[in-house]
């Protein structure tokens, strides 16, 4: 399947969805997003990075495109927009993929590490993703997104922090992920989230893809932390998937409560742009697990 949607896109011709192009924004967004300090090149990158934001900017425009009219068809006003955003958790792109019951029953050690690989190597920070899309929304978004960081970043605490329970799991299956070893759509995922977080015209684009993650993701979280314990990791070791299966669910109920409702409810123009993004998170998504088995399975 992740060939046929190699080829679907070579047939239209997209310089976008490809290997080279999506590798070429990961290392960009890599780059440009870690601190640094002042250089005496800047105006040389300032003018790499405007060529990188219209690329990034055409590369989103025809994720648009192709969810727009599914998008359009969504309610605008706000109970028929919750309704529909939280029916995507059963019939959205990529829901009840066969991939995550296999990572459960079947896989063994080698392919869980390889899945892991790239799952870790495509991570774009939920926690970043969330605290630059938070920038100047009106307050209870504001607020709920600010709940979810605090989450994130346990309470305060480094052994609460989501980001290091990720970087241990890396540790404990010894795998190293990086760019050059994950597979486009997985790297086109997070680079899609990292546009509609990153640039200010998406954001709430960003918000309902950052929504959709909280719907969708327990289910699969659940699954694949049943096959890591099956493969001998302990509860402690599998805590990553095993705190998302359950925590993500009370985060998606406030997420649609707190930030989704309020947000519809003062300009129903969000609706179509929290659907735009909430579907390109689910395309995106659909291919990632496409390629996956394409890989797994042969």
């Amino acid at each position: 399947m992740a060939t046929r949607a190699r080829d679907f896109a070579n047939d239209l011709g997209s310089q976008f969805l490809k290997d080279s192009f999506q590798r070429g924004l990961a290392h960009w967004n890599r780059e440009r997003l870690s601190p640094g300090f002042p250089d005496a090149d800047w105006q040389k990158v300032f003018e790499r990075d405007v060529k990188m934001q219209r690329l990034e900017g055409a590369f989103l425009e025809e994720l648009r495109a192709e969810v727009a009219a599914e998008a359009a068809a969504a309610p605008t006003d706000v109970e028929g927009f919750i309704a529909w955003f939280e029916g995507l958790k059963a019939v959205g792109p990529g829901q009840g993929d066969p991939l995550f019951p296999w990572l459960a029953e079947h896989a063994d050690r080698d392919q869980l590490r390889w899945f892991f690989e790239q799952e870790a190597a495509g991570e774009a920070g939920f926690d970043d993703l969330v605290a630059m899309t938070q920038v100047k929304l009106p307050v209870r978004p504001k607020l709920e997104l600010a709940r979810n960081y605090w989450d994130e970043m346990g309470h305060g605490t480094e052994k609460g922090m989501h980001g290091p329970m990720l970087d241990a799991l890396v540790e404990t299956l010894a795998v190293t992920p990086v760019i050059e070893n994950t597979v486009w759509e997985s790297l086109c995922l997070a680079n899609a989230m990292t546009a509609m977080a990153t640039q200010r015209r998406y954001a709430w684009h960003s918000v309902g893809a950052l929504g959709v993650i909280e719907l969708t993701a327990p289910g699969r979280a659940a699954l694949v932390a049943e096959g890591l314990k099956r493969v001998g990791l302990t509860p402690k070791e599998a805590r990553y998937f095993t705190l998302h299966a359950v925590l993500d669910v009370k985060h998606s109920e406030d997420w649609n409560r707190e930030a989704i409702r309020p947000a519809v409810a003062d300009d129903p123009r969000r609706a179509t742009a929290m659907a735009e993004g909430a579907l390109i998170r689910l395309k995106c998504g659909e291919r990632c697990f496409a390629a996956y088995r394409d890989r797994l399975w042969g």
